[in-house]
């Protein structure tokens, strides 16, 4: 449950970053650094420990490490509580101490890394996915990248051109589900398309079959416009991006 944990280091890095720390603070100690494979870790069963370091906030952890130890017959530990450092500098969304969740936030929108070459893709434009449910907030994050200078592909607005009458997946869709699913003036209607395939899980890949291979090379189509239009940068915002 920690906040962005596709962020967080791996165990091996944080462990010789911190052994480096501790070790330049007073190299003369020992230090046994061990992964906890849950709450209590080593706490509740080396008899040799004496002494847990403690904050405000993990006061209530130490003292269920003490009620374990007592379960497991081995002497409380004296409790030794700190005081956490504030960070100036935090913002209104983070925690006022300094904090590693605050430092995953702030990588938001930065270069981890330096985006990989595939010589099967072209250079230019590069081409970002943006997925994620209804109320995710796709539609922002596309706006704001679009003010930023990105081509904005919207594949929602595919999905509906496909289905338009001369559009691409038009006659094979109504081949396929029959002329009850068109309006008077000959588009399709969308509702009773939805309520024919929905539920149907063989009649939706039937759709589905048809339609999002159009989308895709309409997507394709667009992206050859980015370049065309001398874009750097083309975002596809797609609810059901992978599929």
């Amino acid at each position: 449950d920690k906040v962005l944990p596709e962020l967080i280091e791996p165990y091996e890095v944080r462990a010789a970053k911190l052994r480096e720390f501790l070790e330049d603070v007073k190299p003369s100690l020992c230090y046994d650094i061990v992964p906890l494979a849950d709450p209590f870790g080593p706490a509740v069963t080396d008899p040799d420990l004496q002494c847990l370091v403690v904050s405000e906030e993990t006061r209530r952890g130490g003292e269920a490490v003490n009620r374990k130890r007592l379960e497991n017959g081995l002497p409380e530990l004296a409790l030794h509580e700190i005081k956490l450092m504030k960070d100036p500098d935090h913002s209104q969304n983070e925690e006022e101490k300094i904090s590693s969740s605050s430092v995953r936030q702030r990588l938001l929108g930065t270069l981890l890394q330096p985006p990989r070459q595939d010589p099967a893709l072209p250079l230019r434009p590069y081409v970002i996915g943006l997925t994620g449910g209804t109320g995710s907030g796709k539609t922002s994050i596309a706006k704001l990248l679009g003010h930023l200078g990105a081509f904005v592909i919207d594949a929602d607005k595919l999905g509906h051109a496909v289905y338009v009458p001369g559009g691409p997946a038009y006659e094979p869709v109504v081949a396929a589900f029959g002329a009850e699913i068109l309006n008077k003036d000959g588009t399709i209607n969308r509702k009773v398309l939805g309520a024919k395939v929905f539920g149907n899980q063989e009649r939706l890949k039937s759709l589905t079959d048809i339609v999002w291979p159009e989308i895709a090379q309409m997507a394709k189509e667009r992206v050859r416009e980015a370049d065309a239009q001398g874009k750097a940068v083309c975002v596809l915002d797609a609810a059901v991006l992978l599929e």
